[in-house]
């Protein structure tokens, strides 16, 4: 995999997965164009993460069965017609419902992700999906400065043409460069999906799931709750503004990108440790919203850092687990971060009404805390973090 190749297909993952969080630092321009109150505007973020747990379970699979080159290229053409649909809606439901198409096609992120893998060496695996990755990291919060911007020129339907404009011009570039997915040995569909389901009886898999569905949960409080508090007093801040915020994010999540390369050292186990006890830390910080904007920033950074360092090791250990079924483990293991980014979305802006930002604040640091808690569990199984162990893969995934 060259650097080319590499670029490429970090680019497909940032654009596909600002699909689901580019209205995130827009909610309430949004909100007031649709109608919608400020209790349930994070239910925009959430329908584009319940139609990704959607295409989690039925699409992703789809990668071990057919050429993940051609369904890369699919679901970028739909994920362009579900960003457009949202950008020309004129109620409520029909955004809520490009929304929800253009998160069911956004799981390209997952297939994309599965191809890197499955063409990587596996010395190299570790490196090419911190790269790889990062795409996505760069799409959840570099999507938020763009947003910003854009929302301030033209208003937030600008930011969903662009996007519907730029995934379908990488359906194009990722059918014409992309190395073709050339496999031997290629599953059924049914077997496939039986063997996603049996992944949910794998400790191993179920603890890393559930690190990441804690982990997501707290990593949506924020960011689907903070531009809340920061548009109101005492600090006024315009759209473009509170999207800035979303480059302190960019900077620490960056600063994890090497965290792949600890992976290949043998190493994921003890930096999801120390990442998560980050996460919790970085609350404190979070908290300080409403007396300090410098604090802030720093627990945006320390919360970033983390959730990526985590999210990389945790992909690593479960391609390593399970490299004939790359596809059917990450869309499995992303049903959990799919579940509790929602879970994020849906409950900060509730809390947030109801309390303040102490209410986001207090959750954010519990589901940290939770997912500290799951790692610290013995690991029974054993083995997994250790590159090219594979325990339980041919019964479960074969």
């Amino acid at each position: 995999m060259n650097r080319r190749t590499r670029l490429l297909l970090a680019v497909v993952c940032g654009v596909a997965v600002a699909s689901v969080y580019a209205g995130q630092p827009v909610l309430a321009p949004m909100g007031r164009d649709l109608g919608v109150p400020v209790d349930s505007v994070g239910w925009f973020v959430a329908a584009g993460q319940l139609g990704y747990l959607a295409g989690l379970v039925l699409l992703v699979p789809l990668g071990d069965v057919f050429d993940r080159r051609r369904l890369i290229a699919v679901h970028l053409a739909l994920v362009a017609a579900g960003t457009a649909v949202t950008a020309a809606a004129p109620t409520a439901w029909a955004a809520f419902s490009g929304l929800a198409a253009a998160g069911v096609f956004a799981v390209v992120v997952q297939t994309t992700v599965a191809y890197t893998a499955s063409t990587s060496p596996p010395a190299e695996r570790g490196r090419n999906l911190g790269i790889v990755t990062s795409g996505v990291v760069i799409g959840i919060l570099g999507a938020r400065v763009i947003a910003g911007v854009l929302a301030d020129l033209w208003g937030w339907r600008s930011i969903y043409l662009t996007l519907a404009i730029l995934a379908a011009a990488l359906a194009v570039l990722t059918l014409t460069l992309l190395p073709a997915d050339a496999r031997p040995d290629r599953a059924r569909y049914g077997q496939v999906l039986r063997s996603f389901g049996g992944l949910f009886t794998r400790p191993v898999f179920l603890r890393r799931g559930l690190i990441a569905f804690f982990l997501f949960a707290s990593f949506g409080t924020l960011w689907s709750g903070m531009a809340l508090p920061l548009a109101g007093a005492p600090w006024h801040l315009s759209e473009a503004r509170i999207g800035l915020f979303g480059i302190a994010g960019l900077a620490g999540a960056l600063g994890a990108a090497r965290s792949g390369r600890w992976g290949d050292a043998g190493h994921a186990r003890r930096v999801t440790g120390i990442a998560l006890a980050l996460l919790l830390a970085s609350w404190a910080a979070i908290g300080q919203l409403p007396w300090s904007l410098p604090l802030l920033i720093l627990g945006v950074i320390l919360l970033d850092f983390a959730v990526q360092a985590v999210h990389v090791s945790n992909q690593h250990t479960l391609t390593t687990a399970y490299p004939d079924r790359t596809s059917t483990v990450i869309g499995a293991y992303m049903v959990f971060y799919s579940l509790g980014s929602a879970l994020g979305a849906a409950a900060t802006t509730a809390l947030f009404d109801a309390a303040g930002w102490i209410g986001p604040t207090v959750l954010g640091a519990a589901l940290a805390l939770c997912a500290l808690a799951t790692w610290a569990v013995p690991d029974r199984a054993g083995g997994l973090d250790q590159p090219g162990r594979v325990v339980g893969a041919s019964s479960t995934t074969r």
